[in-house]
């Protein structure tokens, strides 16, 4: 354990799993965030350093994480010029695991190649309490060899580690995988809200759906959320915006005609026009429950 981690990114899942890594014995040396108060906080609870610069995260680390929100912000702290993680980056390694384009990680990787470093695709389809307790599903994709090297790090995150191919691949992988499950959280949020206004009994009705070809992932960890009305924030209707729409831009992309995709990114674009994005991806039954959202 004697590579130096760092962070940038630390809201609820970077932050969890610096956590983690640290309970692990791993030296996490520094955290960095746009949002400061985050990090200083982080900083003094795991005793690493709150790097102020994205420079200064990079000097402090072997392996540097990134969990950032969207394409945007992941080609920013891997800027070209000024302050960047890029600076004086040889021989340093990026796990980047936001869920961004495809291209995106391309892009990264060409630059962090200019550097002298290397990246890694680590997609993550879990969620806050697999950050925080080491069961991540991760989904990997760069240079074989670089995978291998920061493998032991990966097996104390994930219980369902897997690497899927060259950089691209993973986040595409992880685009499909979540364009399913936001299709099935917007369908069962339609078919309880219909349950509803026809006046059956909605735990009569989940009960029904457990034991049925309606029985889903998304129905365990979201339909009782739906029927009450509890969306605290797990995975969130904007983050369900965002991936909905790279899978459907990978549709458009290769020609795939994808009706349910470009439907369900509506529902989440609506939840998200309506102020609702920051509710979990659970509060899309806002817009199908009769006597909610219209």
């Amino acid at each position: 354990m004697s590579e130096k981690i760092a962070f940038v990114g630390v809201g609820r899942m970077g932050g969890n799993m610096a956590r983690r890594l640290k309970d692990c014995g791993y030296t996490v040396t520094a955290v960095y965030d746009t949002h400061a108060p985050s990090a200083a906080a982080l900083a003094k609870e795991i005793r690493a350093k709150h790097a102020k610069t994205l420079a200064a995260v990079t000097a402090a680390a072997d392996v540097i994480f990134t969990v950032v929100t969207d394409d945007a912000a992941q080609l920013g702290v891997f800027a070209d010029s000024g302050d960047s993680l890029l600076v004086k980056a040889n021989g340093k390694v990026f796990v980047n695991c936001a869920t961004i384009t495809p291209k995106t990680h391309v892009a990264v990787e060409r630059r962090a190649k200019k550097a002298g470093a290397v990246t890694l695709e680590g997609c993550m389809a879990s969620s806050i309490p697999q950050a925080r307790n080491g069961t991540l599903y991760l989904m990997c994709g760069g240079d074989a060899k670089t995978f291998a090297r920061v493998k032991p790090i990966l097996e104390k995150l994930s219980t369902a580690l897997r690497y899927v191919g060259t950089t691209g691949q993973a986040a595409q992988v992880k685009a499909l995988v979540n364009m399913v499950m936001n299709i099935n959280t917007a369908g069962l949020a339609e078919g309880l809200g219909l349950g509803q206004a026809l006046g059956l009994d909605l735990n009569m009705l989940r009960e029904v759906f457990s034991q049925t070809g309606a029985n889903s992932q998304v129905l365990k960890t979201d339909g009782e959320d739906m029927q009450n009305r509890a969306h605290d924030c797990y995975f969130s209707g904007a983050h369900a915006a965002k991936d909905s729409t790279i899978a459907w831009v990978l549709g458009c992309e290769t020609g795939v005609n994808m009706p349910l995709a470009a439907a369900t990114k509506q529902q989440f674009d609506k939840m998200v026009a309506l102020g609702l994005g920051s509710l979990d991806k659970s509060g899309v039954a806002e817009l199908t429950f009769k006597g909610r959202h219209a």
